[in-house]
């Protein structure tokens, strides 16, 4: 059985943490371009998360810049997975206990058993301030970069941070 925090839980995590953070509610968004609609109102990098499951079994959830193009064709290389593929919305619950539209980095609070690997872009945890999902799509909680590797780090995660490969950049193509 899946672990499944809700909302407040993250936010006593949070607090437990000594994290700061912020929240504002919003109507359901389940894409980039939805989410891009709010941001007048919410200060910092926003992110897209990407479950991916690697030819071996492994999980991996990688965290990055909404706007960067990153290629899943070289990521493995990057990354040290074998090839990788997305994650089934089945798996995506069993594993971090949220649906699809909702994928965070909070969610690894779902995952004690250290099932998946946390994967951030470089450019993105060099940013003061980045928002995410808090477990469900309906909100976005900002809270500093620092405070996002503490948070990861307090779920029992080893983050791993990269420099993410780019389409069309160094692979002779677009």
């Amino acid at each position: 059985m899946p672990v499944t925090a809700t909302m407040e839980d993250l936010f006593a995590r949070l607090d437990a943490l000594g994290i700061a953070h912020s929240t504002i509610t919003h109507p359901p968004l389940f894409t980039v371009e939805e989410s891009q609609s709010l941001r007048g109102e919410i200060a910092g990098a926003h992110a897209k998360n990407l479950f991916l499951k690697d030819k071996k079994g492994r999980l991996w959830l990688v965290v990055a810049r909404e706007e960067l193009p990153v290629d899943l064709k070289r990521l493995d290389r990057v990354i040290g997975s074998a090839r990788l593929s997305f994650g089934r919305a089945e798996l995506l619950e069993e594993t971090l206990g949220i649906k699809p539209g909702s994928v965070t980095p909070f969610a690894l609070i779902n995952d004690p058993g250290l099932k998946v690997t946390p994967v951030f872009d470089r450019g993105l945890v060099e940013s003061a301030l980045v928002n995410f999902h808090p477990l469900t799509n309906e909100a976005t909680t900002t809270i500093s970069s620092e405070a996002l590797m503490t948070f990861v780090k307090g779920c029992g995660h080893t983050p791993v941070i990269v420099d993410l490969p780019v389409r069309g950049e160094g692979d002779g193509g677009e």
